[in-house]
């Protein structure tokens, strides 16, 4: 009887230690406000930005610019400066962080692809000359493996893969891809046409169609999704995508020239791509150029950027809140309440509460 009254009076108390703790779990609180503190500013359009392992951050601009910013240091350095010809006057809109190494990629004729090593090392790893080339964006499934897309030179979104760390890349075959329909290209306005999630991919089109392109095998095969987001103009359609996970993802945009113009730019899926619907029609943020997850938030809270301000959903993108005027063209998060953004001369660190 005696160990039978201990047996009772230890689940007792475990019992209410674990009541205790249940009652210590508050839910986290919505967002209210974003402060901003500005780390760089210069005369640079910076559309490219990616967090490094170590949570410093690398960047792409104009004026032949790809940076590494050390925030524990907050010191910026030049990737490039003194390693490729002054007379180099291209824009990288698109950058990742990788195996140890920085890529960066121009647009427009010739592309450009550079790899920079920890030591400082650039090699110039693909290059490719066409009076239609144009690329969009770069991503890493790994550090071996990683895509980037850009515009079509031939019938079919431009893809380049490398499987070898970023050393060499090759361009992906039309005969291998889904077709690009007529007016069908991309935008080159945050590095988020790609997303990835383990060896998934989805990558976000845009112009006279707006679809997604599909691989659940790291770029070896693919399929075509359609989505009702506006389209039909050489300016509509999705700028950004983004997915939490394998199932739950949200493409932003609208049309560029349309700042205010909130119809149909806001799309979800909740089942992997395979079909999307319109969310907060006709209210919400208009254009933007990137749309985020917050981290550990269940797929719920969202942050979109744009030259018309910051806005945050609480509720995977049915309402929404504006919380700044101040305008980014892309973000990203370093944790579910800090991020960095980057902008027309400007990057900044947002502290989200």
């Amino acid at each position: 009887m005696r160990i039978f009254i201990s047996f009772v009076v230890l689940v007792l108390f475990f019992s209410c230690e674990e009541k205790k703790q249940e009652k210590v779990q508050q839910p986290k609180k919505a967002i209210t406000e974003v402060q901003i503190e500005s780390i760089f500013n210069d005369s640079i359009s910076i559309r490219a930005i990616a967090i490094t392992p170590t949570n410093d951050l690398v960047y792409g601009g104009n004026k032949t610019t790809i940076g590494h910013y050390n925030a524990a240091k907050n010191a910026h350095t030049a990737l490039l400066k003194g390693k490729v010809p002054d007379s180099l006057n291209v824009s990288f809109r698109a950058v990742a962080y990788a195996n140890n190494a920085t890529f960066g990629i121009s647009i427009v004729t010739p592309a450009l692809l550079y790899k920079i090593s920890k030591d400082g090392t650039v090699q110039l790893v693909y290059k490719e000359e066409h009076e239609k080339v144009f690329y969009d964006a770069i991503a890493f499934w790994n550090d071996q493996e990683g895509i980037a897309m850009g515009d079509p030179t031939d019938d079919c979104i431009s893809m380049i893969i490398t499987r070898d760390g970023g050393t060499t890349w090759q361009k992906v075959s039309c005969d291998n891809l889904p077709k690009a329909t007529e007016g069908e290209a991309a935008f080159a306005a945050s590095n988020t046409n790609i997303s990835i999630v383990g060896d998934e991919t989805w990558i976000a089109t845009g112009g006279k169609a707006s679809r997604i392109l599909y691989s659940a095998d790291k770029g070896k095969s693919w399929t075509v999704y359609e989505t009702p987001i506006v389209q039909g103009l050489e300016t509509t359609g999705m700028y950004s995508v983004d997915f939490y996970d394998s199932k739950n993802g949200f493409a932003i945009g609208g049309d560029y020239t349309q700042g205010d113009g909130n119809e149909a730019n806001k799309i979800r899926t909740s089942n992997g791509g395979k079909t999307w619907k319109l969310v907060a029609e006709n209210s919400g943020p208009g254009y933007r150029s990137c749309v985020q997850y917050i981290p550990n938030s269940n797929a719920k809270e969202l942050v979109a950027v744009g030259f018309k301000g910051i806005d945050y959903s609480k509720d995977a993108g049915n309402t929404w809140t504006h919380l700044s005027d101040e305008g980014f063209y892309t973000i990203q998060f370093v944790n579910d309440s800090l991020a960095y953004a980057a902008g027309k001369n400007r990057i900044a660190k947002l502290t989200f509460k």
